[in-house]
């Protein structure tokens, strides 16, 4: 008879004792006692300029009510939007010209374009829009016309913050251009586009995540630096207000009226602008 083997399964290992340290051992968070000091002054003294301004009399929060919404203000506000959007496409139309001559393979185009925008963000707003205003003093005719008659304050304001707006709508424009891909304009060209179709069709709107962001800050600085045309008794929002201060000599409150109205379209600018940056970056990581 021949012997039989013991078969028998392998005994399941033994349990490992638990380690006494390890069950002593706790998580400690890190203490911050630094940013949290740093966070309970910060609301102190939020809290204390907010109550400043809240229960100053000198800011005459009636006053700023009374006048808020009055027909000289809104008329005002109307005309800086009207100067800003205006602005704004004028600018961006040659900024988008001066930006393609710059990036263009002829020397005499891109020296013509480099001397503009060197020009004009060379010179201050202040001294291009008085220099416009008294253009007259070089031409007094223009095509038979007196100057003086053709360039009122208001077409003056255009043409000195266009020019002015178009200098730096020029080097965004040309930055988003530079930012699409070299291969996506060499398969338009394969494809036989012409040289404007492939920068309306391809160029520009792959440009547009690239020229959107700094285009929206331009956008809020414009609407703020329409302000200066006040210098030139263009009738805008802050003009409108210092009609009124002069008369009645409530310097704070007008001024308040002002802020407050740069401060509420400029939040409504600033909504608009991240709204557009989203569409413009979809499919990029991260956005949808």
């Amino acid at each position: 008879m021949s012997a039989q083997t013991d078969i028998r399964p392998p005994s399941p290992p033994a349990p490992l004792a638990k380690s006494n340290d390890a069950d002593r051992l706790r998580i400690v968070p890190v203490r911050r006692t630094g940013q949290r000091a740093a966070a309970v002054v910060a609301l102190v003294l939020l809290a204390l300029a907010l109550n400043s301004v809240i229960r100053n009399e000198a800011f005459q929060w009636d006053v700023v009510a009374d006048y808020f919404t009055t027909t000289a203000v809104l008329r005002g506000l109307g005309l800086t939007l009207w100067l800003t959007a205006l602005v704004m496409v004028l600018g961006f139309a040659l900024g988008t010209l001066l930006a393609v001559l710059r990036l263009s393979g002829n020397r005499v185009l891109q020296a013509v374009s480099w001397g503009y925008v060197w020009l004009f963000r060379s010179t201050p707003i202040l001294v291009q829009l008085l220099f416009w205003f008294n253009i007259g003093a070089l031409y007094p005719e223009i095509l038979g016309v007196r100057t003086v008659n053709l360039l009122g304050p208001v077409t003056v304001a255009v043409i000195g913050l266009t020019l002015h707006e178009a200098a730096y709508a020029a080097e965004v424009v040309r930055g988003g251009i530079l930012s699409v891909e070299r291969g996506q304009i060499e398969a338009a060209q394969s494809l036989g586009l012409g040289p404007w179709r492939r920068l309306r069709r391809i160029v520009l709107p792959q440009a547009m995540r690239s020229i959107v962001p700094p285009a929206g800050n331009m956008l809020i600085g414009t609407l703020k630096g329409t302000s200066i045309v006040s210098i030139i008794a263009v009738q805008d929002l802050l003009y409108s207000v210092q009609l009124v201060y002069h008369r009645t000599y409530q310097v704070i409150p007008l001024l308040l009226v002002a802020t407050i109205w740069y401060a509420v379209v400029t939040s409504l600018l600033g909504i608009g602008q991240h709204y557009i940056e989203r569409h413009y970056a979809r499919g990029t990581a991260g956005v949808r």
